[in-house]
């Protein structure tokens, strides 16, 4: 079973989140892609984050009636900081006859030499590196390149930071999230503050 993973604080997961995996997926054909909502992500500690088990609980409404994305709580459960080599240890002993490849944007994969042991993160995992607005190509080389899969994938002009933004300033947010998570967050009244 070939298993893409694709980690992040979904602070809410949005359409650029579906049409960019949706893409990656149709490319490469992994039996499922897994969408990780971090507990605490170690490069966002300063966002305001809505509580773990929403953002999980947005990703599972946004990707329902896919058959090949799959949220999983994995993070959530474990709680604290979000390291990927823990995550990924975790998810070889859940699926040990799986092949797994990790999902990241450009500008990840150019700091990926600074994740908690990304050597072994590459033991474990192959690269998949998506192109990113504003991240030419030229900008990705490094030593981890010759174990990373580039792949082209629609550019999506939307954010998570400018739906909560927005969000906060009463403007809508319709057409950048699915109506079920805008529906979630209005309901509980996420991002007003």
């Amino acid at each position: 079973m070939t298993v893409g993973i694709f980690g992040g604080s979904f602070n809410p997961p949005h359409m650029g989140h579906l049409i960019v995996l949706e893409s990656v997926h149709d490319q490469l054909q992994f039996d499922k892609v897994l969408f990780v909502p971090s507990a605490q992500p170690p490069n966002k500690r300063d966002t305001v984050l809505a509580r773990a088990e929403s953002r999980l609980e947005m990703t599972r409404l946004a990707i329902a009636g896919n058959p090949h994305f799959e949220a999983s709580d994995i993070e959530v459960k474990r709680q604290g900081l979000s390291y990927t080599i823990d995550t990924l240890t975790a998810l070889c002993g859940q699926y040990p006859a799986a092949s797994f490849s990790l999902i990241i944007g450009v500008d990840n994969f150019i700091e990926f030499q600074t994740w908690k042991a990304a050597d072994e993160i590459l033991a474990r995992a192959d690269l998949v590196v998506m192109n990113r607005p504003g991240y030419p190509a030229a900008d990705a080389r490094s030593e981890f390149g010759r174990h990373a899969r580039f792949v082209n994938v629609p550019q999506i002009g939307i954010s998570s930071t400018d739906i909560r933004r927005r969000v906060k300033h009463g403007r809508p947010i319709r057409y950048l999230v699915p109506e079920t998570v805008e529906m979630y967050i209005t309901q509980r009244r996420l991002y007003r503050d």
